[in-house]
């Protein structure tokens, strides 16, 4: 974890360090006791070349799932930490609803340890964009919290201002894949100056369908961005409610 700065500890004796999947006080911030860890689903090999959807059985480095076969995504690559899950789900509603930001540091060491060779590859980092209006309102992007967790972790450049969504459109939240896309269509654009001959490497807090990664890749691709990979902290893996 590192050395922490002296004033730190005054502020765990003021607002003790509580674990990321309880309430239960730990000894630091990012800690996450044993029995509550056991129930993360981490997503290992077998996956997917292209998409990162877990295969159930390992049919090579380049072997990929029915859908990306039947009609490849606009990225490169994309990869995800955790299975969106009814215990991965605290962690995101935390950071998204919450704005709990002591987990960061954690969910960019296992977004890297997801995407090695993705972010290892990776000229720039991109957080997906949130429109002005629901900035304002929210005061703060997730997406872009875990953007630049991931790119101090991994010593790579970030710019939070590479995507603008320039539409505001209603939540993803509970619509099907073909809503999902037609709601985020033509609503995001890359700018050219900052991705131009770049691979990108676009993150977000979960992929459901992929519809807004498809989104953000096609606005860099557009921009002239040299490739695009994509890394979330969490994934859908299986048919569940994401009303977020």
């Amino acid at each position: 974890m590192g050395r922490r700065a002296p004033g730190a500890f005054l502020a765990d004796l003021i607002w003790p360090p509580r674990s990321l999947l309880s309430d239960q006080i730990v000894e630091r911030p990012g800690v996450i006791e044993a029995e509550a860890w056991r129930g993360l689903h981490f997503l290992t090999d077998p996956l997917c070349a292209q998409c990162g959807f877990p295969l159930p059985d390992d049919v090579g480095a380049m072997g990929v799932c029915a859908a990306c076969a039947a009609d490849a995504p606009g990225y490169e690559r994309a990869r995800a930490a955790l299975s969106y899950d009814d215990v991965s789900s605290r962690l995101v509603l935390d950071l998204k609803r919450g704005g709990r930001r002591d987990g960061l540091p954690v969910f960019a060491s296992w977004m890297a340890s997801a995407a090695g060779a993705l972010i290892q590859d990776a000229d720039l980092i991109a957080p997906v964009p949130m429109h002005w209006t629901r900035l304002a309102a929210r005061t703060f992007n997730q997406a872009a919290w875990l953007a630049q967790a991931l790119a101090r972790h991994a010593g790579k450049p970030w710019a939070p201002a590479a995507l603008v969504r320039t539409k505001r459109r209603r939540s993803q939240g509970g619509l099907s894949a073909s809503e999902r896309r037609r709601n985020v269509g033509g609503a995001i654009r890359a700018r050219a100056k900052l991705v131009a001959g770049r691979r990108v490497l676009v993150v977000d807090d979960v992929m459901t369908t992929g519809a807004t990664l498809e989104a953000c890749a096609r606005a860099l691709r557009k921009a002239g961005a040299g490739g695009v990979d994509a890394v979330t902290l969490t994934r859908v893996v299986r048919p569940v409610d994401v009303l977020i």
